[in-house]
């Protein structure tokens, strides 16, 4: 059974940087063709896709956010991050991570973490 949890802080001040991880369990996060997502929530908003990063470590951005969120990983931890530079209370949202299977849908998700962003 894959498992993955998010982890980081749930406050940032605006303008700061905000560091978001990934911890997969029960899979590895370069077994061939999956692909390792990060995805928020707003408040009142629907999902909105940030980026991914895949088994071989290629990395695709949303255009809207491509210049603020470089996604990284560490595989000998199993884990993948995401930087969001210069957060602004508009990021304000429920961050979750989330595996997508060979088919392209997202099978296994985190359970998901509230950032706020406030002074």
């Amino acid at each position: 059974q894959v498992q993955l949890q998010e982890s980081g802080p749930g406050l940032v001040k605006p303008s700061q940087t905000l560091s978001l991880t990934c911890t997969v369990s029960g899979g590895s996060i370069t077994t061939n063709s999956y692909y390792w997502h990060w995805i928020r929530q707003p408040p009142g908003k629907g999902l909105e896709w940030i980026g991914s990063i895949s088994y071989s470590g290629g990395t695709q951005y949303s255009p809207s956010l491509k210049s603020r969120t470089p996604i990284s990983r560490d595989t000998s931890k199993n884990q993948f991050t995401l930087q969001l530079l210069s957060v602004t209370p508009e990021d304000t949202a429920v961050y979750y991570c989330a595996r997508e299977e060979h088919g392209g849908l997202y099978d296994y998700w985190g359970q998901g973490t509230q950032v706020t962003v406030s002074s």
